[in-house]
Protein backbone atom coordinates (compact mmCIF):
# COMPACT_ATOMS: atom_id res chain seq x y z
CA UNK A 1 0.00 0.00 0.00
CA UNK A 2 1.82 3.23 -1.53
CA UNK A 3 1.92 5.90 1.41
CA UNK A 4 -0.16 9.47 0.14
CA UNK A 5 3.33 11.32 0.11
CA UNK A 6 4.61 8.69 -2.28
CA UNK A 7 1.62 8.68 -4.05
CA UNK A 8 2.02 12.44 -4.46
CA UNK A 9 5.30 11.56 -5.61
CA UNK A 10 4.47 9.59 -7.92
CA UNK A 11 1.48 11.70 -9.55
CA UNK A 12 4.26 14.75 -9.16
CA UNK A 13 6.21 12.41 -11.89
CA UNK A 14 3.74 12.23 -14.41
CA UNK A 15 3.76 15.60 -14.77
CA UNK A 16 4.45 16.12 -18.53
CA UNK A 17 7.68 18.59 -18.35
CA UNK A 18 8.60 18.01 -15.03
CA UNK A 19 12.00 16.15 -14.61
CA UNK A 20 13.42 14.34 -11.55
CA UNK A 21 16.14 16.90 -11.26
CA UNK A 22 12.85 19.75 -10.85
CA UNK A 23 10.67 17.80 -8.65
CA UNK A 24 13.42 17.14 -6.16
CA UNK A 25 14.06 20.76 -6.65
CA UNK A 26 10.57 22.04 -5.71
CA UNK A 27 9.37 19.72 -3.05
CA UNK A 28 12.99 20.52 -0.93
CA UNK A 29 11.52 24.27 -1.49
CA UNK A 30 8.31 23.89 -0.64
CA UNK A 31 8.59 20.98 2.03
CA UNK A 32 6.80 17.98 -0.02
CA UNK A 33 5.16 17.16 -2.72
CA UNK A 34 1.78 17.21 -1.54
CA UNK A 35 2.63 21.46 -1.70
CA UNK A 36 4.12 21.42 -4.47
CA UNK A 37 0.99 19.94 -6.37
CA UNK A 38 -1.45 22.37 -4.67
CA UNK A 39 0.82 25.38 -4.77
CA UNK A 40 -0.86 28.40 -7.00
CA UNK A 41 0.15 30.50 -9.62
CA UNK A 42 1.17 33.54 -7.67
CA UNK A 43 3.41 31.30 -4.82
CA UNK A 44 5.14 29.34 -8.14
CA UNK A 45 5.96 32.95 -9.22
CA UNK A 46 7.04 34.11 -6.28
CA UNK A 47 9.56 30.87 -6.25
CA UNK A 48 13.90 31.64 -7.61
CA UNK A 49 14.83 29.52 -10.01
CA UNK A 50 11.61 28.04 -11.45
CA UNK A 51 10.71 28.96 -15.47
CA UNK A 52 7.96 30.34 -16.25
CA UNK A 53 7.85 27.11 -18.46
CA UNK A 54 8.19 24.68 -15.38
CA UNK A 55 5.65 26.73 -13.72
CA UNK A 56 2.93 26.44 -16.45
CA UNK A 57 3.35 22.40 -16.40
CA UNK A 58 2.64 22.62 -12.50
CA UNK A 59 -0.34 24.49 -13.01
CA UNK A 60 -1.54 22.53 -16.46
CA UNK A 61 -0.88 19.48 -14.27
CA UNK A 62 -0.85 17.45 -18.11
CA UNK A 63 0.03 13.83 -17.22
CA UNK A 64 1.66 11.38 -19.34
CA UNK A 65 -0.61 8.79 -18.41
CA UNK A 66 -3.59 8.73 -15.84
CA UNK A 67 -2.57 8.23 -12.40
CA UNK A 68 -5.73 5.74 -11.56
CA UNK A 69 -4.12 3.53 -14.59
CA UNK A 70 -0.57 3.54 -13.01
CA UNK A 71 -1.40 2.78 -9.56
CA UNK A 72 -3.42 0.02 -11.20
CA UNK A 73 -0.90 -1.60 -13.06
CA UNK A 74 1.72 -1.20 -10.29
CA UNK A 75 -0.61 -3.24 -8.15
CA UNK A 76 -1.64 -5.66 -10.82
CA UNK A 77 2.14 -6.50 -11.30
CA UNK A 78 3.11 -6.28 -7.69
CA UNK A 79 5.82 -3.38 -7.93
CA UNK A 80 7.13 -1.15 -5.22
CA UNK A 81 7.76 2.01 -5.49
CA UNK A 82 10.89 3.52 -4.05
CA UNK A 83 10.82 7.43 -3.71
CA UNK A 84 14.26 9.41 -3.67
CA UNK A 85 13.14 10.20 0.03
CA UNK A 86 12.59 6.58 1.25
CA UNK A 87 15.66 5.08 3.40
CA UNK A 88 15.39 2.08 1.21
CA UNK A 89 16.75 3.96 -2.39
CA UNK A 90 19.95 2.45 -3.07
CA UNK A 91 22.74 5.16 -1.42
CA UNK A 92 25.20 4.97 -4.59
CA UNK A 93 22.30 6.12 -6.75
CA UNK A 94 21.68 9.03 -4.79
CA UNK A 95 25.43 10.34 -5.56
CA UNK A 96 24.90 10.78 -9.44
CA UNK A 97 23.99 14.00 -10.54
CA UNK A 98 20.29 13.80 -11.76
CA UNK A 99 19.42 11.02 -9.48
CA UNK A 100 15.84 9.08 -10.57
CA UNK A 101 13.03 10.68 -8.40
CA UNK A 102 11.45 7.14 -8.43
CA UNK A 103 12.44 3.35 -9.06
CA UNK A 104 9.71 0.63 -9.92
CA UNK A 105 10.92 -2.19 -8.74
CA UNK A 106 9.59 -5.83 -9.66
CA UNK A 107 11.85 -7.66 -6.70
CA UNK A 108 13.99 -6.54 -3.65
CA UNK A 109 16.31 -4.25 -3.43
CA UNK A 110 19.22 -5.35 -0.41
CA UNK A 111 21.85 -4.00 1.22
CA UNK A 112 24.35 -6.51 0.04
CA UNK A 113 23.35 -4.65 -3.70
CA UNK A 114 25.91 -1.85 -2.39
CA UNK A 115 28.67 -3.86 -3.84
CA UNK A 116 28.05 -4.33 -7.20
CA UNK A 117 29.09 -4.34 -10.44
CA UNK A 118 27.52 -3.21 -14.38
CA UNK A 119 28.87 -5.42 -16.90
CA UNK A 120 27.57 -4.12 -20.37
CA UNK A 121 28.50 -4.56 -24.21
CA UNK A 122 27.30 -4.87 -27.41
CA UNK A 123 23.35 -6.59 -28.73
CA UNK A 124 25.67 -8.23 -31.27
CA UNK A 125 27.79 -9.91 -29.16
CA UNK A 126 30.18 -12.69 -30.41
CA UNK A 127 30.71 -16.05 -29.12
CA UNK A 128 33.55 -14.90 -27.25
CA UNK A 129 32.13 -11.77 -25.18
CA UNK A 130 28.94 -13.69 -24.65
CA UNK A 131 31.07 -16.57 -22.73
CA UNK A 132 33.27 -13.62 -21.02
CA UNK A 133 30.11 -11.77 -19.98
CA UNK A 134 28.76 -14.70 -18.43
CA UNK A 135 32.02 -16.28 -16.69
CA UNK A 136 32.59 -12.93 -15.07
CA UNK A 137 29.28 -12.49 -13.82
CA UNK A 138 29.33 -15.88 -12.22
CA UNK A 139 32.66 -15.50 -10.87
CA UNK A 140 31.42 -12.15 -9.38
CA UNK A 141 28.61 -13.48 -7.70
CA UNK A 142 30.96 -16.05 -6.12
CA UNK A 143 32.86 -13.09 -4.43
CA UNK A 144 29.57 -11.73 -3.08
CA UNK A 145 28.97 -9.28 -5.42
CA UNK A 146 25.72 -8.16 -7.40
CA UNK A 147 25.98 -7.95 -11.06
CA UNK A 148 23.87 -4.84 -12.89
CA UNK A 149 23.25 -4.90 -16.43
CA UNK A 150 20.59 -3.79 -19.08
CA UNK A 151 18.42 -6.74 -19.88
CA UNK A 152 19.45 -6.09 -23.35
CA UNK A 153 20.29 -9.05 -25.76
CA UNK A 154 23.97 -10.20 -25.86
CA UNK A 155 26.46 -9.16 -23.56
CA UNK A 156 23.82 -8.17 -20.74
CA UNK A 157 21.67 -11.30 -20.88
CA UNK A 158 24.81 -12.88 -20.65
CA UNK A 159 25.93 -10.96 -17.39
CA UNK A 160 22.62 -11.81 -16.05
CA UNK A 161 22.44 -15.65 -16.85
CA UNK A 162 25.95 -16.40 -15.33
CA UNK A 163 24.98 -14.19 -11.93
CA UNK A 164 21.39 -16.13 -11.89
CA UNK A 165 23.25 -19.62 -13.00
CA UNK A 166 25.98 -18.98 -9.91
CA UNK A 167 22.80 -18.38 -7.19
CA UNK A 168 23.84 -15.22 -7.15
CA UNK A 169 21.79 -11.68 -6.92
CA UNK A 170 21.54 -9.77 -10.24
CA UNK A 171 19.73 -5.93 -10.98
CA UNK A 172 18.33 -5.47 -14.66
CA UNK A 173 17.22 -1.89 -15.47
CA UNK A 174 15.08 -1.59 -18.43
CA UNK A 175 14.34 1.11 -20.44
CA UNK A 176 10.72 0.78 -20.25
CA UNK A 177 7.90 0.27 -17.79
CA UNK A 178 7.80 -2.70 -16.01
CA UNK A 179 4.46 -3.65 -17.63
CA UNK A 180 6.41 -4.61 -20.75
CA UNK A 181 8.87 -7.49 -21.43
CA UNK A 182 11.60 -5.97 -23.36
CA UNK A 183 13.34 -7.75 -25.19
CA UNK A 184 10.79 -10.60 -25.65
CA UNK A 185 13.06 -13.37 -25.83
CA UNK A 186 14.41 -12.49 -22.46
CA UNK A 187 10.71 -13.37 -20.83
CA UNK A 188 12.18 -16.84 -19.10
CA UNK A 189 14.45 -14.76 -16.95
CA UNK A 190 12.01 -12.20 -15.67
CA UNK A 191 10.50 -14.28 -12.76
CA UNK A 192 13.75 -15.58 -12.19
CA UNK A 193 15.85 -12.26 -11.66
CA UNK A 194 12.73 -11.09 -9.49
CA UNK A 195 13.34 -14.15 -7.11
CA UNK A 196 16.48 -13.29 -7.03
CA UNK A 197 17.11 -9.72 -7.63
CA UNK A 198 14.90 -6.55 -9.21
CA UNK A 199 13.78 -5.69 -12.44
CA UNK A 200 13.89 -1.60 -12.07
CA UNK A 201 13.19 1.19 -14.02
CA UNK A 202 12.51 5.05 -13.40
CA UNK A 203 9.42 4.98 -16.43
CA UNK A 204 6.05 4.88 -15.94
CA UNK A 205 4.36 1.41 -16.44
CA UNK A 206 2.77 1.60 -19.43
CA UNK A 207 6.37 3.14 -21.04
CA UNK A 208 7.41 1.71 -24.65
CA UNK A 209 11.06 1.14 -25.35
CA UNK A 210 11.67 4.02 -26.97
CA UNK A 211 15.24 5.21 -28.48
CA UNK A 212 15.51 7.85 -26.09
CA UNK A 213 14.83 5.97 -22.99
CA UNK A 214 18.15 4.08 -22.88
CA UNK A 215 20.85 6.73 -22.82
CA UNK A 216 18.77 7.89 -19.52
CA UNK A 217 19.01 3.85 -18.01
CA UNK A 218 22.10 3.32 -18.87
CA UNK A 219 23.11 6.74 -15.54
CA UNK A 220 21.06 4.08 -13.12
CA UNK A 221 22.89 0.96 -14.34
CA UNK A 222 26.44 3.08 -13.81
CA UNK A 223 25.00 4.74 -10.70
CA UNK A 224 24.16 1.35 -8.91
CA UNK A 225 27.47 0.25 -9.10
CA UNK A 226 30.89 0.38 -7.87
CA UNK A 227 32.42 -0.11 -11.46
CA UNK A 228 31.45 -0.55 -14.90
CA UNK A 229 33.07 -3.50 -17.04
CA UNK A 230 32.76 -3.17 -21.02
CA UNK A 231 32.91 -6.41 -22.73
CA UNK A 232 32.73 -6.07 -27.03
CA UNK A 233 31.83 -2.87 -27.72
CA UNK A 234 32.13 -1.06 -31.22
CA UNK A 235 32.48 2.84 -30.89
CA UNK A 236 29.21 3.39 -31.75
CA UNK A 237 27.98 1.11 -29.17
CA UNK A 238 25.33 2.40 -26.04
CA UNK A 239 27.71 0.54 -23.98
CA UNK A 240 29.88 3.71 -24.50
CA UNK A 241 27.37 6.19 -22.67
CA UNK A 242 27.37 3.55 -19.43
CA UNK A 243 31.12 3.89 -19.53
CA UNK A 244 31.76 7.69 -19.87
CA UNK A 245 28.53 8.45 -17.59
CA UNK A 246 30.04 6.16 -14.74
CA UNK A 247 33.07 7.46 -15.20
CA UNK A 248 31.83 10.81 -14.51
CA UNK A 249 30.13 9.54 -11.84
CA UNK A 250 33.63 8.99 -10.19
CA UNK A 251 32.93 5.66 -10.74
CA UNK A 252 35.60 2.50 -11.74
CA UNK A 253 35.47 1.60 -15.76
CA UNK A 254 36.85 -1.73 -17.06
CA UNK A 255 37.33 -3.17 -20.38
CA UNK A 256 38.08 -6.47 -21.37
CA UNK A 257 40.01 -6.71 -24.55
CA UNK A 258 39.15 -8.36 -27.41
CA UNK A 259 40.14 -9.66 -30.91
CA UNK A 260 42.14 -7.02 -32.39
CA UNK A 261 40.51 -7.36 -35.73
CA UNK A 262 37.20 -7.21 -34.89
CA UNK A 263 35.19 -4.36 -35.35
CA UNK A 264 33.47 -4.79 -31.55
CA UNK A 265 36.68 -4.58 -30.03
CA UNK A 266 36.95 -1.03 -31.06
CA UNK A 267 34.69 0.64 -28.38
CA UNK A 268 36.69 -1.46 -25.72
CA UNK A 269 40.28 -0.50 -26.44
CA UNK A 270 39.46 2.87 -27.25
CA UNK A 271 38.34 3.23 -23.81
CA UNK A 272 41.68 1.02 -23.11
CA UNK A 273 43.45 3.82 -24.54
CA UNK A 274 41.44 6.48 -22.90
CA UNK A 275 42.52 5.00 -19.08
CA UNK A 276 40.39 2.29 -18.57
CA UNK A 277 41.55 -0.69 -16.81
CA UNK A 278 42.24 -3.57 -18.72
CA UNK A 279 41.34 -6.64 -16.77
CA UNK A 280 41.27 -10.26 -18.06
CA UNK A 281 40.23 -11.86 -15.00
CA UNK A 282 37.74 -11.08 -11.72
CA UNK A 283 41.01 -10.93 -9.56
CA UNK A 284 42.23 -7.91 -12.08
CA UNK A 285 38.96 -6.13 -11.08
CA UNK A 286 38.99 -6.20 -7.43
CA UNK A 287 43.02 -5.04 -7.05
CA UNK A 288 41.72 -2.27 -9.35
CA UNK A 289 39.25 -1.48 -6.26
CA UNK A 290 39.84 0.91 -2.89
CA UNK A 291 41.09 -0.72 -1.00
CA UNK A 292 37.75 -0.64 1.85
CA UNK A 293 35.80 -1.77 -1.10
CA UNK A 294 38.30 -5.10 -1.04
CA UNK A 295 38.09 -4.96 2.62
CA UNK A 296 33.89 -5.15 1.92
CA UNK A 297 34.22 -7.82 -0.55
CA UNK A 298 36.44 -9.99 1.78
CA UNK A 299 34.18 -9.74 4.42
CA UNK A 300 30.96 -10.30 2.49
CA UNK A 301 32.37 -13.17 0.71
CA UNK A 302 30.39 -16.47 1.85
CA UNK A 303 32.97 -19.21 3.70
CA UNK A 304 32.22 -21.54 0.52
CA UNK A 305 33.07 -19.10 -2.24
CA UNK A 306 35.66 -18.23 -0.96
CA UNK A 307 37.39 -21.85 -0.74
CA UNK A 308 36.17 -22.56 -4.32
CA UNK A 309 37.98 -19.45 -5.95
CA UNK A 310 41.01 -19.89 -3.87
CA UNK A 311 40.77 -23.36 -5.66
CA UNK A 312 40.60 -21.31 -9.46
CA UNK A 313 41.65 -17.65 -9.07
CA UNK A 314 44.22 -15.64 -7.72
CA UNK A 315 43.27 -14.03 -4.23
CA UNK A 316 43.67 -10.61 -3.79
CA UNK A 317 45.29 -9.80 -0.27
CA UNK A 318 43.90 -7.09 1.42
CA UNK A 319 45.59 -3.30 1.49
CA UNK A 320 48.01 -4.85 -1.21
CA UNK A 321 48.28 -4.23 -4.89
CA UNK A 322 49.56 -7.35 -6.16
CA UNK A 323 47.63 -11.28 -5.54
CA UNK A 324 49.08 -13.98 -3.90
CA UNK A 325 50.14 -16.92 -6.38
CA UNK A 326 48.19 -20.19 -5.23
CA UNK A 327 49.86 -22.43 -3.70
CA UNK A 328 49.19 -25.92 -5.17
CA UNK A 329 50.91 -29.53 -5.22
CA UNK A 330 51.51 -31.15 -8.43
CA UNK A 331 48.92 -33.42 -7.18
CA UNK A 332 45.94 -30.82 -6.66
CA UNK A 333 46.45 -29.58 -10.14
CA UNK A 334 46.84 -33.32 -12.12
CA UNK A 335 44.77 -33.24 -15.03
CA UNK A 336 40.95 -34.65 -15.15
CA UNK A 337 39.04 -34.79 -18.27
CA UNK A 338 38.31 -31.68 -19.71
CA UNK A 339 35.35 -30.01 -19.20
CA UNK A 340 32.95 -31.05 -21.98
CA UNK A 341 31.91 -27.12 -23.41
CA UNK A 342 35.27 -26.86 -24.49
CA UNK A 343 35.31 -25.41 -27.94
CA UNK A 344 38.06 -27.30 -30.27
CA UNK A 345 40.55 -24.45 -29.78
CA UNK A 346 40.57 -24.33 -26.46
CA UNK A 347 40.75 -28.18 -26.09
CA UNK A 348 43.99 -27.81 -28.35
CA UNK A 349 45.53 -25.48 -25.58
CA UNK A 350 43.77 -27.17 -22.67
CA UNK A 351 45.73 -30.08 -23.43
CA UNK A 352 48.60 -28.32 -24.38
CA UNK A 353 49.61 -27.24 -20.80
CA UNK A 354 51.45 -29.95 -18.93
CA UNK A 355 52.08 -30.70 -15.66
CA UNK A 356 52.81 -28.59 -13.20
CA UNK A 357 52.47 -25.85 -15.81
CA UNK A 358 53.58 -24.60 -19.29
CA UNK A 359 54.89 -20.68 -20.58
CA UNK A 360 52.95 -19.14 -23.17
CA UNK A 361 55.74 -19.68 -25.79
CA UNK A 362 55.78 -23.32 -24.92
CA UNK A 363 51.92 -23.30 -25.70
CA UNK A 364 52.40 -21.46 -28.90
CA UNK A 365 55.29 -23.65 -29.96
CA UNK A 366 53.29 -26.84 -29.48
CA UNK A 367 50.14 -25.98 -30.51
CA UNK A 368 51.56 -23.85 -33.89
CA UNK A 369 48.97 -21.26 -33.40
CA UNK A 370 49.85 -17.82 -33.64
CA UNK A 371 50.51 -15.79 -30.08
CA UNK A 372 47.52 -13.55 -30.68
CA UNK A 373 44.82 -16.55 -30.98
CA UNK A 374 46.58 -18.73 -27.71
CA UNK A 375 46.15 -15.67 -25.75
CA UNK A 376 42.73 -15.05 -26.37
CA UNK A 377 41.62 -18.50 -25.84
CA UNK A 378 43.97 -18.74 -22.85
CA UNK A 379 41.66 -15.71 -21.21
CA UNK A 380 39.11 -17.82 -22.34
CA UNK A 381 39.85 -20.87 -20.07
CA UNK A 382 40.82 -18.54 -17.36
CA UNK A 383 37.45 -17.00 -17.31
CA UNK A 384 36.16 -20.54 -16.90
CA UNK A 385 38.34 -21.14 -14.38
CA UNK A 386 40.15 -24.76 -15.85
CA UNK A 387 43.41 -22.70 -15.81
CA UNK A 388 44.89 -20.42 -14.09
CA UNK A 389 47.68 -18.37 -14.92
CA UNK A 390 50.56 -18.06 -12.16
CA UNK A 391 53.77 -15.67 -12.12
CA UNK A 392 55.86 -15.40 -15.38
CA UNK A 393 53.10 -15.95 -18.02
CA UNK A 394 52.92 -19.38 -16.59
CA UNK A 395 49.88 -21.16 -16.98
CA UNK A 396 48.68 -24.21 -15.13
CA UNK A 397 45.38 -26.11 -15.33
CA UNK A 398 43.08 -26.21 -12.29
CA UNK A 399 40.68 -29.29 -13.24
Amino acid sequence: MLSKETKNILHLSLIQGVGPKSAQFLIDILGSAEKVLNATPSELKKLDGVSTKLQNCLVQKKLGCPLERELELIDEFGCQIITYYDAAYPPLLKEIDTPPLILYVRGELKPEDNLSIAIVGSRNAKDYGRRVSYQLAHQLVNCGMTVVSGFAIGIDTCAHRGALEAGGRTIAVLGNGLSLIYPAGNKDMVDKVVESGALISEFPMGMKPMSENFPRRNRIISGLSIGTVVVEASNRSGALITARLASEQGREVFAVPGEIFSELSTGTHSLIDKGAKLISTVDDLIDALPPHTIHQITASKPAASQQKNREVSQVPEVGKNETKPIEKTPEQTLPVTPPPDLAADEKTIYDSIEIPSSHIDTIVRTTQLPISQVSSVLLMLELKGVIQQLPGKLFARTT
